[in-house]
C-alpha cells in the first residue's frame, strides 16, 4: 500500500509538472463527450449569469446574436447550440464556457471601431469552443484531483484546499497559451470562410498592444489571460497571409453602425 501510495504522489507530481511546463500532451486530453459538455455548460451557465448583469435590450442583443451565429455557421463545430449574450461591464473582454455559452462585455462593443474587430473577439471565444479548450481545463482539474485525492488520502480536507486554491488562482480555468493562440486561428478562418474581413483581428490585436503600453485598466482582463500581444499580431498577419484570396464585406456594416449610434443615444440618457 506504502508503494502504491508512493506512485501515485510520483505521479502527481509528473501531471503537475506537465501541466505547469505547458506539455501538449497533458492539455489536449478531453475525457468528456459532447453531452456532457452541454450538461455541465448549463449547468455554469446558469451559476454564472447570477453574479453578471446581462443586457436585456432586444436590437442589442439580436446584433451581437446574429454576428455570433453568422461565424458559428461556418465553424469546425457547429453541431452544437450557440448563445450570445451582452454583459454590462465596462471592461473590454468576452469569454466563452463549455456547451457553446458565450458573453460579450459592453466595453467591447464600445471599445470596436469595427464590425470586424467585434467578429475577431467573438470569432475567438467561439474558437475555445470548437477546440473544446474549456473541456480540456476540466479535464485537467479532474486528472489533479483525483490523483491528489489518492496521494493526500491521509488528509482529505487537505487535498481540497489545494484543488480550491488552483481553481481560485486561475491556474485551472485560465486557458494555456496554445489553446489562446488555436482560437485565435480558427476564429480568424471563421472570419474569412464567413466573408467578414480578418484583418479586424491583426487591427484589433494592435490596438490592444497601443491600449497596453498606455497601461489601460479597462484592459486587464484580456491582457493577462492571453499570449503577448506581439506574438498574436506575428502570428495573425501569418494566417491572413496564407488565406486564399476572398472578397469580404466592408470593414464596418450599417447594423454595426446603427449599434454604436444607438449604445451612444442610451448612455446620453
Amino acid at each position: 500500500m506504502l508503494k502504491f501510495k508512493s506512485y501515485i504522489r510520483s505521479s502527481l507530481f509528473l501531471i503537475l509538472f506537465f501541466y505547469f511546463t505547458g506539455c501538449s500532451q497533458l492539455t489536449s486530453i478531453n475525457m468528456y463527450s459532447t453531452s456532457e459538455e452541454i450538461a455541465l455548460g448549463n449547468r455554469y451557465s446558469f451559476q454564472i449569469e447570477k453574479q453578471l448583469q446581462l443586457i436585456y435590450d432586444p436590437l442589442v442583443n439580436d446584433y451581437i446574436n446574429d454576428l455570433g451565429q453568422r461565424l458559428v455557421r461556418v465553424s469546425k463545430r457547429n453541431n452544437i447550440k450557440y448563445t450570445f449574450k451582452v454583459v454590462n461591464d465596462p471592461a473590454v473582454n468576452a469569454f466563452a464556457i463549455p456547451g457553446g455559452h458565450c458573453y460579450v462585455n459592453l466595453g467591447l462593443i464600445d471599445f470596436a471601431d469595427t464590425e470586424s474587430e467585434l467578429a475577431s473577439v467573438i470569432g475567438h471565444e467561439i474558437g475555445h469552443v470548437v477546440g473544446e479548450h474549456g473541456m480540456e481545463n476540466m479535464t485537467k482539474q479532474n486528472i489533479i484531483g483525483i490523483a491528489g485525492a489518492i496521494a493526500l488520502g491521509s488528509n482529505p480536507s487537505f487535498g481540497e484546499e489545494f484543488m480550491s486554491s488552483l481553481i481560485q488562482t486561475g491556474i485551472i480555468t485560465n486557458y494555456g497559451r496554445a489553446a489562446e493562440l488555436e482560437a485565435d486561428k480558427l476564429g480568424i478562418e471563421q472570419m474569412h470562410d464567413a466573408g467578414i474581413d480578418p484583418n479586424g483581428s491583426k487591427k484589433f490585436f494592435e490596438k490592444l498592444a497601443m491600449e497596453e503600453k498606455e497601461g489601460s485598466s479597462k484592459m486587464a482582463s484580456i491582457l493577462s489571460t492571453h499570449p503577448p500581444t506581439s506574438i498574436r499580431i506575428k502570428k495573425a498577419t501569418k494566417i491572413i497571409k496564407d488565406l486564399p484570396p476572398k472578397k469580404y464585406d466592408d470593414l464596418t456594416s450599417k447594423s454595426f453602425q446603427d449599434l454604436k449610434e444607438y449604445l451612444l443615444r442610451i448612455k446620453d440618457k
